[in-house]
């Protein structure tokens, strides 16, 4: 009886699997490109990843800044437009 509450090890004879050796995953296609179209600035895939970081960086700045300035701005000078012509008045 087993007082250690274990379950039996089980033994088996024959081949033992092999952990399948590391591979390094390919290098993706869009980091593949700025390398490429670089010019030469970017030189490997680290320096890639941190160019394709802030592109997305600066893109999300760009669209707050349009969505939450452009709003308000527009709608004033639709207004104004608006009243000041005489084919709009009653």
């Amino acid at each position: 009886m087993d007082y250690n509450n274990e379950p039996p090890k089980i033994v088996f004879e024959g081949e033992e699997f092999q952990r399948p050796q590391s591979f390094q995953t390919p290098t993706p296609k869009i980091v593949q490109l700025v390398i490429k179209y670089s010019g030469g600035t970017v030189k490997d895939e680290r320096q890639a990843n941190y160019v394709l970081i802030g592109f997305v960086v600066v893109a999300i700045v760009v669209s707050f800044f349009l969505f939450f300035s452009g709003g308000s701005d527009t709608s004033r000078t639709l207004q104004e437009n608006f009243e000041n012509k005489p084919q709009f008045l009653p």
